[in-house]
């Protein structure tokens, strides 16, 4: 783990080396920060309302009609962001033919593998608490719940997670980032609207595409629910990408 931790320090300060890195950020953060912003604004127009509204026996809640949907389009934003991060991990290594190196070094190829995931969300998490600011805000005029919106976080975190492991699998298949940000993006965008089609596929069929459903398991996160299938859901999908990846790259050794 040691050598990993070696690995992802390297490739951290590469991403942050880099001038795309804060492209990335600005763009992320400008996009989330408008969205929020609208969402805030609506509530807002909401709260105005608030008398009519409590005559109807009804109640405006700051986590369900703006945490809640700000984390879920954090999610989208991260699904466009991801493969622009993690298109790099394995596909300019060997374009740069410097991939035979790392193969005949001391690391173990889990390492390798283990140290460009753990760069790769490292750099998407940064992203992710750098938005916390909008959080500050909420909290600073609002008085939202603090529970959901940690798990909320960290549901997000975890679905990034999923992002960059198959972000890091694609960049192995490739020596052209560009395909490796393709595919990352269509699997990923696949993953999340999978669940889509659950009503129309019937009773078993629906029920498994719901499971397979990112965006399903981020919704008990976001209302400060942690479910045991959520978290084995999720640490499953990673491990499993992380695995083909290695998997590819082995394969590479004796090519």
């Amino acid at each position: 783990m040691k050598n990993a931790l070696v690995i992802a320090r390297r490739e951290l300060g590469s991403y942050f080396a880099s001038p795309l890195f804060y492209v990335i950020a600005t763009v992320f953060l400008g996009i989330q920060s408008f969205m929020s912003y609208n969402i805030l604004s609506f509530f807002s127009y909401q709260s105005f309302q608030e008398a009519q509204i409590q005559q109807m026996g009804l109640t405006l809640n700051v986590n369900e009609m703006v945490i809640e949907p700000s984390l879920i389009n954090m999610g989208v934003i991260l699904l466009l962001m991801s493969p622009l991060i993690t298109m790099r991990s394995f596909s300019e290594e060997m374009r740069q033919k410097t991939f035979p190196l790392l193969l005949a070094s001391p690391v173990h190829l889990w390492e390798i593998v283990a140290g460009k995931f753990i760069a790769c969300l490292g750099v998407l998490s940064v992203l992710v608490l750098a938005s916390s600011y909008f959080v500050g805000f909420i909290l600073a005029v609002g008085s939202p719940e603090i529970g959901p919106i940690l798990t909320g976080y960290l549901g997000v975190l975890l679905m990034t997670g999923c992002y960059v492991a198959i972000g890091v699998f694609a960049s192995s298949l490739t020596d052209n980032q560009l395909v490796a940000a393709v595919i990352t993006f269509g699997f990923v965008f696949l993953m999340w609207i999978i669940g889509w089609a659950a009503q129309s596929a019937g009773e078993t069929a629906g029920e498994i595409l719901d499971y397979l459903s990112l965006v399903n398991h981020l919704q008990n996160f976001t209302q400060g629910m942690i479910d045991t299938s959520d978290l084995t859901y999720y640490l499953s999908f990673i491990a499993f990408f992380l695995f083909l990846t290695y998997r590819v790259l082995e394969s590479r050794r004796w090519r």
